[in-house]
């Protein structure tokens, strides 16, 4: 599928400003996307959007079809009667969830989870004893439409909780291989915390929708992100065991990841477990289509992490420590989209093509008609390939000065390990003195071919290493960025929007 020319910007919900510790889904949520309409933008990119497990990587979610309900709004609670205004207490001050003094620039996954807690147990309180008929019916509904999935995410979260907190292959032998009448007991005994969880689904739902109706009123398309493998510890592995490559105790055998490349000389070790692909299409790729139809009620567009795992993947083996040791295991190719188009009709997909790529991958993208990405820093490496830089690109391509995964531009640029001659060839190709890097990269993303060109906030706010979001194949530290209200300004909405309407996006 091609897509008109256009323009956005990435930013994941967790960087909004707010006074809650992390971003929502409320006012910097609509400050935002009115700032990015004035802008005359396009496209909103975020990153996946479940709930964050094991580093707080959205990538690694205890569902795949499930919010993250630390994206919940508590001022959108307080509105909607489902939440006390005096439950907002600032820190300091005397409430049943007194607020901590979080930082302003940065997610503090510890507190935030702490405090947003007490919050929801308050709201779910209140729910159950003062919700109006028409909220009772909205979740009921809620809970029929999203039964393939909630009920098991439910009783996931509910025994989780149960047992500490730990990954589910730390729980007794006949839960987590769910013996049917031990899985029957703590259906039983963990009902009301299992509805609580069904319950913050809801509300992500309930708030996610009214914030997409508005992207839609202001001409904005929602740019979702899909991993091609969901975590370990998880819903979906544990509810379907027979669709990953697990062992007799239902623990993996082989684990996916990259081998070493220019993140890593020792590859990428991601820990998810494998999919068995012969059970998958015996199944008619169910599995895989109600998680596309899932993400398309959310966002207009799904990006797929990882497109050339389609095609093979990077097997190693469970027990090793680092992904030296693997061998590329051959994917469903063209055949899962095929199925998947064939039950949601026309796929508005773009394939995270980056890394190994080889014939047999550009053949599967170009088979399936997806836009692939450039990133324009890969243009400046000291082999200077091309294939990133503008002059070589085709119009099915979206571009991207940097991604989550790298570096902000500036940062980039001044990183030790930058060499001389990779800066001369950017300056070069650029023909810029290095003064305003960031919206040069910006300015060459937007004037090249690709239909679809986006930039992260932090390289529109020209921004250096310390607003990196992510490391890759490091743990702790990452996902952590926001900004302040004072930072979204008028100037810069300003220079976007007129960069916007020279290049005609």
């Amino acid at each position: 599928m091609g897509f008109p020319r256009s323009s956005g910007i990435l930013c994941h919900p967790t960087s909004f400003p707010g006074k809650y510790g992390i971003g929502d889904l409320g006012k910097g949520a609509y400050d935002f996307l009115d700032w990015l309409a004035a802008a005359k933008q396009k496209l909103w990119q975020v990153l996946p959007l479940g709930p964050t497990g094991y580093g707080d990587s959205p990538y690694q979610s205890f569902s795949t079809f499930a919010g993250n309900p630390l994206l919940i709004s508590p001022d959108g609670l307080a509105w909607s009667g489902l939440l006390s205004r005096a439950a907002l207490a600032p820190a300091g001050a005397r409430g049943p969830a007194d607020m901590p003094a979080f930082p302003a620039d940065r997610v503090d996954f510890p507190a935030v989870i702490a405090y947003k807690e007490q919050l929801f147990r308050l709201s779910y309180a209140q729910f159950k004893a003062h919700a109006t008929g028409d909220q009772r019916a909205g979740f009921e509904a809620f809970r029929r439409d999203n039964a393939h999935w909630l009920a098991d995410y439910g009783l996931f979260m509910a025994i989780k909780a149960h047992f500490g907190g730990g990954s589910w292959q730390e729980w007794p032998r006949e839960i987590a291989v769910r013996e049917p009448e031990t899985l029957q007991h703590y259906r039983d005994t963990l009902a009301d915390d299992a509805t609580y969880h069904e319950y913050l689904q809801w509300l992500f739902a309930e708030q996610w929708t009214a914030l997409e109706r508005r992207a839609g009123e202001l001409g904005i398309q929602i740019i979702g992100d899909v991993p091609i493998f969901v975590a370990e510890d998880s819903a979906d592995v544990w509810g379907r065991p027979d669709l990953f490559k697990l062992d007799a105790d239902n623990r993996p055998t082989v684990i996916a990841g990259v081998p070493p490349d220019n993140f890593s000389d020792t590859g990428q070790r991601w820990g998810n477990p494998h999919y068995r692909w012969d059970v998958m299409e015996r199944n008619g790729f169910l599995w895989w289509i109600e998680r596309v139809r899932q993400l398309l009620r959310k966002v207009d567009i799904v990006r797929i992490d990882h497109f050339r795992g389609f095609e093979a993947a990077w097997e190693i083996p469970a027990s090793e420590p680092t992904a030296v040791r693997g061998q590329w295991a051959p994917g469903p190719g063209a055949r899962l989209f095929e199925a998947i188009e064939a039950a949601l009709g026309e796929l508005p997909i773009i394939a995270e093509d980056l890394g190994i790529i080889t014939a047999e991958v550009d053949a599967l993208r170009l088979r399936c008609g997806f836009p692939g990405m450039k990133i324009l820093q890969f243009g400046f490496a000291l082999d200077n390939n091309p294939k990133y830089l503008p002059h070589t690109f085709d119009k099915n391509y979206i571009v991207y000065p940097g991604t989550h995964d790298n570096n902000t531009v500036i940062g980039w640029f001044n990183e030790e390990k930058r060499t001389g001659i990779e800066k001369w060839n950017c300056l070069r190709y650029l023909g810029a003195d290095g003064s305003d890097l960031a919206w040069d990269f910006i300015r060459m993303a937007w004037r090249s071919v690709a239909n679809q060109a986006v930039a992260n906030l932090q390289d529109v706010m020209s921004l250096g290493n310390e607003a990196r979001m992510n490391y890759p194949s490091t743990l702790g530290g990452n996902w952590q960025w926001r900004y302040t209200p004072a930072m979204l300004t008028d100037a810069l909405c300003a220079r976007l929007r007129e960069l916007t309407v020279i290049y005609d996006r």
